[in-house]
C-alpha cells in the first residue's frame, strides 16, 4: 500500500505510542491497514495545527487500546516507521505530531521519534 506525505507525516504522532504500550502477547493482529484507518483523520492537524477533530482523538484512542500485546506494538511502529520513511517532514510537522497525544489526553511515556527501534517495543 503506497502512502502519501500527508499520511507519513501523521504517523509521526504513533511512533512513540506504539513504544509506550506495555502489554504481553505473542502473534500482531494489527494490520497496516488499520493503523492507517485509525489516524487519517489526524492528517489535517498535523499539516495545519489548530484543535485535532474528534474522530483524529477517537482514533488515536482507538489504536492505543487496540494495540495489546508486543507483537502488536511492533507491528505499528514497524509500519509507521515504512510509512515516514524517506520522506520530508518540517519540525513543525514533527512537533504538532509529537503534540498530539497529549491534546487528545493520551498520556504516552516517550517522546514521538521517527527513530524508534521499534524490536524494543515490550
Amino acid at each position: 500500500m503506497a502512502f502519501s506525505g500527508v499520511q507519513k507525516v501523521v504517523f509521526l504522532v504513533v511512533l512513540s505510542m506504539a513504544a509506550a504500550l506495555s502489554f504481553g502477547g505473542a502473534e500482531a493482529a494489527l494490520t497496516c491497514g488499520q493503523v492507517v484507518n485509525k489516524l487519517m483523520p489526524c492528517a489535517s492537524y498535523v499539516q495545519n495545527g489548530g484543535t485535532p477533530a474528534a474522530n483524529c482523538c477517537g482514533g488515536i484512542r482507538a489504536l492505543y487500546g487496540m494495540a495489546q500485546t508486543t507483537p502488536d506494538r511492533q507491528s505499528v511502529c514497524n509500519c509507521l516507521k515504512q510509512a515516514v520513511a524517506g520522506i520530508p517532514y518540517t519540525g513543525a510537522n514533527a512537533g504538532l505530531a509529537a503534540g498530539l497525544p497529549g491534546k487528545c489526553a493520551v498520556n504516552i511515556p516517550y517522546k514521538i521519534n521517527p527513530s524508534t527501534n521499534c524490536k524494543s517495543i515490550k
